[in-house]
């Protein structure tokens, strides 16, 4: 005797191959699944998890859990290896295989099969310390004086081009040091306004890997005291990402300056700009109201001593430098920049191969 299932409710013995199934929904989450075992051992990942350890699921399947991302917080560890209980741990640090990250975590129970639990991570992104409304209203009001600033500094240099020629060759070092702070002012004026510009500019497909060699060209040009090596470890199947390519050009000269100065402080100093095409990852756009894919991954790092621990978390404000002579605006316009690109940028210190990364997530160009 067949039985009819009651009105409202689907029969759930029944297969409807149009249909996701559990793997399938698994792997289209966006964020970081692992399925442990009663003895803590990792039994699934999804390619979220995958992508935020940096590992594939066949060298973490099988591995105790703590191994593969510990060690933690001793009362985040304790909980997840002695109780069977729901979990949400906030703001903590992992070890993938490349670096120190800071996610929220939570483990769920699953009714019925005692000792199993599904762990979740969620990335928390350094540059996520502030919206683009806290940058706009920071920046709106130094971004109208710097408006009105420009005016007499063009005069004032005006007035140094005209004394250069008619001091004493003796004096004019005097005179072009006038006009030499004066650019000086007008560029960081420059940049100031950028910051507080609410306007993003238009997006397009783009070769990453031409916009990288173009702006290590711009770097090495600019030379200094001492040459870094700079390596390309490029995935030629990246496909083209939708962005404006001066604006991706801008912030990876600002990236790779920036690991110029910091491994340049090393006897042996070394940069390595590397792209890699990572399926799961996406970033909640608020400002957009739905979730974007950001699969173009494009990572600058460096051999230097790192970022002060006490900045890590706020390098991507405005004012803040770890240089003695900087401004604090290169890293605000590079956040600014990646955003206005739907984007998303973040750091991390690798300590036991002593290196920074600074990676780059970018949003895919629409097939034509």
């Amino acid at each position: 005797m067949s039985v009819k299932p009651e009105a409202g409710r689907s029969d759930i013995s029944s297969f409807d191959p149009s249909r996701p199934d559990a793997r399938a929904q698994l792997s289209g989450l966006l964020f970081a699944l692992i399925l442990i075992d009663p003895i803590s051992s990792i039994a699934e990942v999804n390619h979220a998890a995958e992508n935020l350890l940096g590992r594939s699921a066949k060298r973490l399947i099988g591995k105790p859990l703590l191994e593969a991302i510990g060690p933690l917080d001793p009362r985040v560890e304790n909980r997840l290896t002695n109780s069977e209980e729901a979990l949400v741990a906030r703001d903590i640090l992992i070890n993938a295989s490349e670096a120190e990250k800071r996610v929220n975590l939570t483990a769920s129970p699953l009714g019925g099969f005692p000792g199993w639990r599904v762990v979740t991570f969620s990335e928390i992104g350094h540059e996520e310390t502030g919206g683009d409304e806290d940058l706009g209203s920071s920046l709106g009001a130094p971004s109208i004086l710097a408006h009105e600033i420009k005016n007499p500094l063009a005069a004032i240099r005006g007035a140094g081009q005209l004394a250069a020629r008619k001091l004493p060759l003796k004096d004019k070092k005097l005179a072009r040091m006038i006009t030499d702070e004066v650019d000086r002012i007008a560029r960081l004026i420059d940049r100031m306004q950028q910051l507080g510009s609410r306007t993003a500019e238009e997006a397009e497909a783009c070769n990453a890997h031409e916009a990288i060699r173009s702006a290590i060209a711009t770097v090495r040009a600019a030379g200094g005291a001492k040459q870094i090596e700079i390596k390309e470890e490029f995935d030629p199947s990246i496909p083209p990402a939708y962005v404006n390519r001066d604006a991706l050009e801008q912030v990876l000269i600002n990236l790779i300056s920036n690991a110029r100065d910091a491994a340049g402080s090393g006897a042996r100093g070394e940069i390595t700009v590397k792209t890699r095409f990572v399926s799961g990852l996406a970033f909640s756009a608020i400002r957009l109201g739905r979730a974007v894919r950001l699969p173009v991954e494009i990572t600058v790092s460096d051999n230097g001593p790192g970022i002060d621990p006490a900045m890590r978390d706020h390098v991507f404000e405005p004012f803040v430098s770890s240089k003695q002579s900087g401004q604090g605006l290169g890293l605000a316009l590079v956040r600014k920049l990646v955003r206005d690109m739907n984007g998303s940028i973040s750091h991390e210190r690798d300590a036991k191969r002593g290196l920074t990364h600074f990676r780059l997530h970018l949003p895919l160009a629409k097939p034509v």
